[in-house]
């Protein structure tokens, strides 16, 4: 089987749960769970389990399901696509928030649209079904699973954001991971470190999302994390198409790291409310040139 640069980050991401949740060898992973956490499908969360199994850290096992026979290593940093799909994914995502591409597309229309050959098309709108952007139409062509992300549904959406999000951190069972904790303090640390006029805007949504999700996860509530993760999936293609450059991702990630050390520290009541200063400023933020 030849795996995708999805696969890769599945298998990276279930190995950061694997450490965050602490589990022991003999432990069972259910595929049902992980894509429920990931935010994806089953099928490529059962391709990165086989890669796992591949490498020797789980095996399936008849009626049994995947067992966890040892804690694989914790990945590096943020692995970025290594074909250049990211760019792809980047001009469909603006081409459909302006509106040059309607609900639903072929993929012989995006083959004219992009100038290119067919295998390329259908792997970015494969990582996109799989990110629960895009799903395929029964029989012919692909539909896109929201629609356009304007100004007023960004504004709902903050606002909701503003509520849940500072809430979930003020949770009785509140905990952060130590393991998620540290990795996505040395992911945060090397994306600024490498920062540039050309980072991936897609890298640093997937890197903002997990963020928000492990924190959402860390209040011992299911509903929160189950909202924020769907919040995530709305915002994909808009977050895709980042207007806002380096400086605002730098202030992002500074951002992050601050409320790391304040929830490292116990301090969940300033966290919670440097969570709701965070995401205040990001509603208002305007794309360059716009008032």
């Amino acid at each position: 089987m030849v795996y995708t640069p999805l696969h890769l980050e599945l298998a990276d991401r279930i190995s950061r749960l694997i450490h965050q949740d602490g589990l022991a060898a003999g432990a069972r992973l259910n595929e049902n769970q992980l894509a429920e956490q990931l935010g994806v499908s089953r099928t490529p969360v059962r391709a990165a389990l086989d890669l796992l199994a591949q490498q020797g850290f789980v095996e399936r096992k008849p009626h049994r399901g995947v067992e966890l026979l040892r804690a694989p290593p914790l990945p590096a940093p943020a692995r970025e696509a290594a074909d250049g799909g990211d760019d792809l994914l980047r001009r469909i995502a603006y081409d459909r928030q302006h509106g040059h591409l309607g609900e639903y597309v072929s993929e012989k229309e995006l083959m004219q649209a992009y100038d290119l050959a067919r295998p390329a098309i259908r792997n970015a709108l494969e990582r996109l079904a799989d990110l629960g952007a895009i799903e395929p139409k029964l029989g012919y062509g692909w539909r896109f699973a929201t629609g356009a992300w304007d100004a007023s549904v960004r504004h709902e959406s903050y606002r909701y954001r503003m509520v849940i999000e500072p809430a979930a951190i003020r949770e009785p069972g509140f905990a952060l991971p130590p393991a998620w904790a540290q990795d996505m303090r040395e992911q945060h640390e090397e994306f600024l470190r490498t920062l540039s006029e050309d980072s991936s805007s897609v890298a640093f949504f997937e890197m903002n999302a997990a963020f928000h999700e492990g924190v959402a996860a860390a209040s011992g509530n299911r509903f929160f994390h189950m909202d924020i993760q769907r919040q995530n999936r709305l915002r994909r293609l808009s977050n895709y198409d980042w207007k806002y450059g380096p400086a605002r991702m730098e202030v992002n990630c500074r951002e992050h790291l601050e409320m790391l050390d304040r929830m490292q520290a116990g301090d969940v009541e300033l966290a919670a409310l440097l969570m709701q200063r965070h995401l205040n400023v990001a509603s208002r933020l305007r794309p360059p040139g716009k008032t």
